[in-house]
Order: structure tokens, then C-alpha cells, then sequence
């Protein structure tokens, strides 16, 4: 049998990472070169869209015969990009500005093999709290999510900012929607249920 074709995950970041392991399939990691400045009047969706192809594209192209997987997320406000605030002052400045308030994340995601690509964008809307600055103070010390769009890690501490998170996929939020991946991996043929780490999984 002809093997199947390495994955690999384009990006650098930990969260991804941590996300893709749990699909049990081998892969490796690659940061990507990619210039990640807007274009001018580039909506928040088309800014993710793009630059999770140009992600995924600039890894396949050195990475011949390899299944590569592109993503980034943008955060808005009001159709507005948020991004991530890097240190203490502005992740409070953020969280004031967010409080009682939506944000709608777009998780954009991409895979290609070189030639074919699929690519998507999905929507998580997060709605915020009323929040004091006590309490985002007291959540900004114990997390310190200064990496993160938003200046909340959903899938820790920073669900207790939450009023209410509307998704179809769970993992969006965080930043590799396993749902969607899931199904693209299967029309490139690797299920992750056929995967080596998957207990009595084919050989």
C-alpha cells in the first residue's frame, strides 16, 4: 500500500498545536513566512480566509507530497478587528471595552496538498459579561492572556467572562476548528480514525 502523506501543521502557535494532537494523527510543525498585513477595505473574514491559504500554500510549496493545514483567526467588534493586547494595560483597556458587549471571532482554516485546496471560515459569537474592573483584574493576574484576541482564553478561566459563546464547533474559539479539519482531512484522504495513535486503528 502507497503511504499516506505527511501532515503538517503550519503555524507556530502552542493552542493549535495542542488542538491538532487530539486528533491522534502524526504530524509535524512549521512556522510559515507569511506577511500578515491587511489590505486595504480586506474585511475581517477575507483577512482570515487569505492568510490561513497563504499559510498552508507558502509550507506546502517547500513541502512537496505533504498535507499541510493553515489557519488564523481574526476578532471583531462591530465588523472591527481586535487584536491581541500583549501586555497587562491594554488586555484591561480591551476587557472594559468588551464588556456587556459581542465578539465575533472568525476561525479560518485551510488545507491544501499543493495543488487542491479547501478552505473555511467559522463563526463563534462570544458575548461578554458586565464586568467589573475587580473582577478583570483579578482574571488578567491569574491567566495573563496577553497572546490571545480578546484578552480571553475561553477554554480555561476566561469562560467565567462569558455570558453566552454560539458556535458549530467547539474548538473554533481556541483557534483550529476540529470539526471542520476533520472532515477536509477526510477528503484528502487521512481520516483520523484510521490514525496510528487511535487504539485498534489499521496498521
Amino acid at each position: 500500500m502507497p503511504l499516506k502523506p505527511s501532515l503538517i501543521l503550519a503555524s507556530s502557535s502552542r493552542y493549535r498545536k495542542e488542538l491538532l494532537s487530539r486528533l491522534c494523527m502524526p504530524f509535524t510543525t512549521i512556522s510559515p513566512d507569511v506577511d500578515e498585513t491587511p489590505h486595504a477595505g480586506e474585511t475581517p473574514e477575507a483577512l482570515a480566509l487569505r492568510l490561513s491559504v497563504a499559510k498552508a500554500m507558502a509550507v506546502a510549496a517547500k513541502h512537496p507530497g505533504c498535507i499541510v493545514i493553515g489557519s488564523d483567526q481574526v476578532a471583531t467588534v462591530d465588523g472591527q478587528p481586535i487584536g491581541k493586547p500583549g501586555d497587562l494595560p491594554r488586555a484591561m483597556a480591551q476587557l472594559q471595552a468588551l464588556s456587556g458587549r459581542e465578539v465575533e471571532f472568525h476561525s479560518a482554516l485551510a488545507v491544501t496538498d499543493g495543488r487542491r485546496v479547501e478552505k473555511a471560515d467559522v463563526v463563534t459569537r462570544c458575548r461578554f459579561r458586565q464586568l467589573s474592573d475587580v473582577a478583570i483584574v483579578a482574571y488578567l493576574l491569574v491567566e495573563e492572556p496577553y497572546d490571545t484576541a480578546g484578552s480571553a482564553k475561553a477554554e480555561s478561566l476566561g469562560i467565567a467572562l462569558m455570558e453566552s459563546i454560539q458556535s458549530d464547533d467547539p474548538t473554533a474559539i481556541i483557534g483550529l476548528p476540529l470539526i471542520a479539519l476533520t472532515s477536509m482531512l477526510m477528503r484528502f484522504g487521512l481520516n483520523p480514525l484510521d490514525a496510528p495513535g487511535v487504539p485498534g486503528a489499521p496498521a
